[in-house]
């Protein structure tokens, strides 16, 4: 039936309009690949997620009008000398990247920054603090991925090919971004996303970001883990040539 009505339907303002009638809400996702890994697939064990599917669900949840065309999935590569598994973890990201590629096409895209490693020398941790009681560490950092997310989300907007675009992040450093779209271009619906667990008494998260939320038309605070099981990736995706196979130890 959809695509039916694509092929007869208009564009206007980011909603497929179909014999006059609004039915559709064309939507793009930008996912902030640490922050979804570290608010919640790290403690869940769900690596293997399709995610597009898992933002399907969501959106569908927030509004049934709601149609993913697209998905922008802001990463970076692996450094494997600060990696648990070594260089097999720059080629299980890989084989990730892969897997999304396979079934989802141009539907996905994925956008890489880089890490830094430097050495810093920050106080120890005491109350109160001493400034001349330091050590050694390194400093791990993941560059380019909140300007890349802003920068695409703001120009995405300008071209006006979306009726919603929806942020999966808790980056509060992307509040102008948000900010300026809603401001500039207020017929555009924005959601957030926060890559969270659900608060239950027995499991705490953090509270919304506050910076974000005021600049959104919706917010959801969590993602569910049946939701993250209903999305995995098949163990096996076959393709032309070898098959893409979920790392052994994902």
């Amino acid at each position: 039936m959809i695509s039916a009505l694509r092929r007869k339907d208009r564009l206007l303002g980011g909603f497929f309009i179909y014999k006059g009638l609004f039915i559709l809400m064309k939507t793009i996702a930008y996912i902030d690949g640490y922050n979804l890994y570290y608010g919640i697939l790290r403690s869940n064990g769900f690596k293997w997620i399709d995610i597009y599917s898992l933002l399907e669900i969501i959106c569908k949840i927030q509004n049934p009008k709601s149609e993913l065309l697209k998905v922008k999935y802001f990463t970076a590569p692996v450094k494997s000398n600060f990696a648990t598994h070594g260089n097999d973890s720059n080629k299980s990201q890989q084989t990730y990247h892969n897997a999304l590629k396979e079934i989802h096409g141009d539907n996905i895209e994925i956008i890489k920054g880089y890490h830094t490693i430097d050495r810093a020398t920050p106080p120890l941790y005491k109350n109160p603090i001493d400034l001349n009681d330091r050590t050694e560490v390194w400093k791990f950092e993941e560059k380019q991925t909140d300007v890349n997310i802003a920068m695409n989300m703001y120009r995405d907007a300008i071209r006006e090919e979306y009726g919603q675009q929806v942020l999966v992040s808790s980056d509060s450093d992307l509040e102008a971004a948000l900010k300026f779209i809603k401001e500039d271009k207020p017929e555009i619906t924005i959601g957030l996303v926060m890559p969270k667990p659900k608060l239950t008494d027995d499991r705490k998260a953090r509270p919304i970001t506050a910076y974000l939320d005021n600049h959104s038309h919706w917010t959801r605070d969590h993602i569910l883990d049946e939701e993250c099981l209903k999305s995995l990736l098949p163990d096996k995706i076959p393709t032309k040539k070898k098959p893409i196979v979920k790392p052994h130890y994902w």
